[in-house]
């Protein structure tokens, strides 16, 4: 039995969906982080970063508990278990991870400063609004052309488009019309018909 803790974020929604795709039986455990409740001793035992989610796998490798942190590290160590949505040959599995990346490093962090700056800030910062949006812009046009390309973002489903998905599904949150990208526009409707992509979506709940 797998343990996730979570809250509803996109980071946290990933696992979630992954979890629901996988058909992976868990006990989710929530983490308010609006109450601060990721500082907590007891969780910061789990997670030493002070983030969600984390997992705690009593079956993990060697039929031993591993707890991980981190939502890209932790969607990799769930599609090794379940044998699901990362390539095994060579190449399919290094576009996963470089897309997974892509996500990681880029669409997470530029739309989550977009969000912050839009909805968060207590005045309004023009610099920091039209720097993270010309960014997020940017970003939706690296994947509009990728998926121009490829069904999905590493050719087949992948745990790249699990981890993508929840941060593009926030669209109005960060003022993008789906209909200036029309081929992420597709794809978000794909993934929106997936029954494990709903169940995720609707975690913690």
């Amino acid at each position: 039995m797998i343990d996730l803790y979570t809250w509803g974020t996109p980071n946290g929604k990933k696992v979630s969906i992954m979890l629901e795709e996988c058909a992976l039986p868990y006990t989710l455990h929530k983490i308010n982080i609006g109450k601060d409740e990721q500082f907590a001793p007891d969780y910061l035992r789990i997670n030493p970063n002070g983030k969600i989610p984390s997992i705690i796998d009593s079956e993990g490798p060697g039929g031993k508990t591993i707890s991980m942190m981190e939502s890209g590290a932790i969607l990799i160590y769930l599609a090794e278990k379940a044998g699901k949505f990362l390539p095994v040959d060579a190449a399919g599995r290094y576009k996963a991870l470089e897309w997974l990346m892509f996500q990681m490093g880029g669409v997470g962090p530029m739309f989550g400063q977009t969000h912050h700056f839009l909805r968060a800030a207590k005045e309004p910062v023009p610099y920091a609004i039209a720097r993270y949006t010309k960014e997020k812009d940017r970003l939706y046009a690296v994947l509009n052309a990728r998926l121009g390309e490829a069904e999905y973002l590493a050719g087949e489903y992948s745990i790249a488009d699990i981890a993508t998905y929840p941060w593009v599904s926030r669209f109005e949150w960060h003022n993008t019309r789906l209909s200036d990208h029309p081929n992420v526009d597709r794809w978000f409707k794909a993934l929106s018909a997936r029954s494990g992509v709903q169940k995720g979506m609707a975690v913690p709940g």
